[in-house]
């Protein structure tokens, strides 16, 4: 069965093994999610649960947000995220996924959205070199060529350039559970994951695993 549940992150910090050995985890608050919505190959062309977490005011949400969740007799959610899934008979409306849905040693896939860098040069955006830094090269940090003059007489597509970085959709594939703390409602997982603290991740089973 495919797992599935919205997550928090907390921060990183650092656990210990049996052996001694050291294990950079990152600390996610893992739901309570709640089954917002059912979707089905019948009535939408595919399988997918709708999940919400976090509560917030019904005066902080739109009309049709408080139609969506009277419909389905829950309480407001503050984020609301969408997993496709093999089987719908697993889930109803109402559900909760709680963190005790994964265990230690599970393979998951955590997607979340960068950090933002600002804009950005070449060297740091795309990891380019520096020219000379000699005071009569006058080219240090600059893109480079932009090709040829008449001929095409424009700029490829693709062309690396300065610019915006980061705000991205990232996912990091095959990290481990290390722990599950259901006293705190938090996972301990192995290694980094995309964003800042307090950033909303989408956390399911490793499709590698």
């Amino acid at each position: 069965m495919k797992k599935t549940i919205i997550g928090k992150k907390i921060g990183m910090t650092q656990i210990f093994d049996e052996s001694g050995k050291v294990i950079p985890v990152t600390v996610i608050e893992a739901g309570p999610c709640v089954v917002a919505q059912v979707k089905s190959v019948e009535t939408d062309g595919y399988n997918a649960i709708q999940l919400g977490f976090g509560d917030v005011k019904e005066s902080k949400i739109s009309k049709p947000e408080k139609g969506h969740f009277a419909k389905a007799s829950i309480t407001p959610k503050k984020h609301l995220r969408e997993f496709r899934v093999d089987t719908i008979e697993e889930y109803k409306v109402g559900d909760a996924i709680k963190a005790d849905a994964f265990v230690a040693g599970d393979k998951i896939d955590v997607q979340g959205t960068s950090k933002g860098k600002g804009f950005q040069g070449v060297i740091k955006r795309h990891g380019q070199s520096r020219g000379p830094m000699g005071h009569g090269s006058m080219y240090h940090r600059r893109p480079g060529s932009m090709g040829s003059t008449s001929t095409p007489g424009r700029v490829f597509k693709g062309k690396k350039l300065p610019g915006h970085m980061g705000v991205q959709t990232i996912t990091i594939q095959n990290l481990d559970v290390v722990r599950i703390d259901m006293d705190k409602n938090v996972m301990l997982i192995k290694g980094s994951v995309p964003g800042v603290k307090g950033a909303i991740l989408k956390i399911k089973t490793s499709v590698k695993a």
